[in-house]
Protein backbone atom coordinates (compact mmCIF):
# COMPACT_ATOMS: atom_id res chain seq x y z
CA UNK A 1 0.00 0.00 0.00
CA UNK A 2 1.01 3.77 -1.00
CA UNK A 3 0.61 6.30 1.54
CA UNK A 4 0.64 10.20 0.09
CA UNK A 5 0.57 13.61 1.89
CA UNK A 6 -0.21 16.34 -0.45
CA UNK A 7 1.23 19.83 0.87
CA UNK A 8 1.65 23.67 -1.22
CA UNK A 9 -2.20 24.56 -1.21
CA UNK A 10 -3.27 28.30 -0.34
CA UNK A 11 -4.94 31.70 -1.46
CA UNK A 12 -3.58 33.12 -4.09
CA UNK A 13 -4.98 35.74 -6.29
CA UNK A 14 -5.74 35.45 -9.99
CA UNK A 15 -2.94 35.23 -12.00
CA UNK A 16 -0.62 33.53 -9.68
CA UNK A 17 0.91 30.76 -9.00
CA UNK A 18 1.67 27.80 -6.29
CA UNK A 19 3.55 24.43 -6.48
CA UNK A 20 1.57 21.00 -4.68
CA UNK A 21 3.94 18.66 -3.43
CA UNK A 22 2.80 14.96 -2.83
CA UNK A 23 5.17 12.63 -0.85
CA UNK A 24 4.61 8.86 -0.87
CA UNK A 25 5.79 6.52 1.10
CA UNK A 26 5.16 2.49 0.88
CA UNK A 27 5.66 0.73 -2.37
CA UNK A 28 8.70 1.65 -4.48
CA UNK A 29 8.00 4.76 -5.90
CA UNK A 30 9.40 4.71 -9.31
CA UNK A 31 7.23 1.72 -10.38
CA UNK A 32 4.19 3.35 -10.45
CA UNK A 33 2.35 6.34 -12.68
CA UNK A 34 1.30 9.26 -10.46
CA UNK A 35 -1.97 11.49 -11.14
CA UNK A 36 -3.39 14.62 -9.88
CA UNK A 37 -7.03 15.22 -9.63
CA UNK A 38 -9.52 17.93 -8.28
CA UNK A 39 -13.09 18.52 -6.80
CA UNK A 40 -14.69 21.86 -6.14
CA UNK A 41 -17.70 22.02 -3.91
CA UNK A 42 -20.97 19.84 -5.69
CA UNK A 43 -18.87 18.64 -8.14
CA UNK A 44 -17.19 15.54 -9.51
CA UNK A 45 -13.83 14.73 -9.13
CA UNK A 46 -11.64 15.49 -11.91
CA UNK A 47 -8.29 14.49 -13.62
CA UNK A 48 -5.61 17.41 -14.14
CA UNK A 49 -2.71 15.67 -14.51
CA UNK A 50 -0.66 12.39 -14.61
CA UNK A 51 2.91 11.11 -15.04
CA UNK A 52 4.36 7.59 -15.92
CA UNK A 53 6.93 6.15 -13.31
CA UNK A 54 10.08 7.58 -15.63
CA UNK A 55 8.20 11.23 -16.01
CA UNK A 56 8.49 10.57 -19.39
CA UNK A 57 5.26 10.74 -20.14
CA UNK A 58 2.97 13.66 -19.39
CA UNK A 59 -0.71 14.09 -19.67
CA UNK A 60 -2.79 16.94 -18.77
CA UNK A 61 -6.77 17.83 -18.96
CA UNK A 62 -7.79 20.36 -21.44
CA UNK A 63 -8.73 23.25 -18.73
CA UNK A 64 -4.84 23.19 -17.15
CA UNK A 65 -3.04 22.34 -20.10
CA UNK A 66 -0.31 25.06 -20.90
CA UNK A 67 -0.74 26.58 -17.35
CA UNK A 68 -0.04 23.50 -15.17
CA UNK A 69 2.86 20.75 -15.57
CA UNK A 70 3.49 17.55 -13.21
CA UNK A 71 6.84 16.16 -12.43
CA UNK A 72 8.38 13.92 -10.15
CA UNK A 73 11.48 13.03 -7.93
CA UNK A 74 12.17 9.45 -7.85
CA UNK A 75 14.48 10.28 -5.58
CA UNK A 76 13.05 11.96 -3.48
CA UNK A 77 9.39 9.77 -3.30
CA UNK A 78 7.54 12.97 -4.61
CA UNK A 79 5.57 14.30 -7.44
CA UNK A 80 4.38 17.98 -7.98
CA UNK A 81 2.11 20.52 -9.81
CA UNK A 82 3.63 23.72 -10.90
CA UNK A 83 0.38 25.99 -11.34
CA UNK A 84 0.70 29.21 -13.24
CA UNK A 85 -1.90 31.55 -14.00
CA UNK A 86 -4.62 30.35 -11.92
CA UNK A 87 -7.83 31.33 -12.46
CA UNK A 88 -10.82 31.45 -9.83
CA UNK A 89 -12.25 28.24 -11.67
CA UNK A 90 -9.14 26.48 -10.28
CA UNK A 91 -10.58 26.58 -6.93
CA UNK A 92 -10.96 22.60 -5.09
CA UNK A 93 -9.27 20.13 -3.12
CA UNK A 94 -5.90 18.75 -4.80
CA UNK A 95 -5.69 15.07 -4.56
CA UNK A 96 -2.95 12.87 -5.31
CA UNK A 97 -3.52 9.29 -6.27
CA UNK A 98 -0.95 6.64 -7.04
CA UNK A 99 -1.64 4.46 -9.99
CA UNK A 100 -2.22 0.12 -10.51
CA UNK A 101 1.64 0.25 -12.48
CA UNK A 102 4.11 1.85 -14.00
CA UNK A 103 2.62 2.68 -16.88
CA UNK A 104 -1.67 4.09 -17.09
CA UNK A 105 -3.83 3.24 -20.22
CA UNK A 106 -5.97 6.41 -18.90
CA UNK A 107 -4.57 8.81 -16.72
CA UNK A 108 -7.76 10.60 -16.14
CA UNK A 109 -9.64 7.39 -14.87
CA UNK A 110 -9.97 7.14 -11.45
CA UNK A 111 -10.43 3.51 -11.11
CA UNK A 112 -6.22 3.49 -12.78
CA UNK A 113 -5.27 4.88 -9.27
CA UNK A 114 -5.63 2.76 -6.28
CA UNK A 115 -4.22 5.06 -3.16
CA UNK A 116 -5.37 8.65 -2.81
CA UNK A 117 -4.14 11.06 -0.34
CA UNK A 118 -5.74 13.66 1.68
CA UNK A 119 -5.91 16.85 -0.12
CA UNK A 120 -4.63 20.24 -0.31
CA UNK A 121 -6.97 23.51 -0.77
CA UNK A 122 -6.14 25.79 -3.10
CA UNK A 123 -7.72 28.91 -3.54
CA UNK A 124 -7.78 31.17 -6.37
CA UNK A 125 -9.27 34.76 -5.51
CA UNK A 126 -10.43 36.77 -8.25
Amino acid sequence: QVQLVESGGGLVQAGGSLRLSCAASGRTFSTYAMGWFRQAPGKEREFVAGISWSGSGTYYADSVKGRFTVSRDNAKNTVYLQMNSLKPEDTAGYYCAAGVGPVLSNYASRYAYNSWGQGTQVTVSS
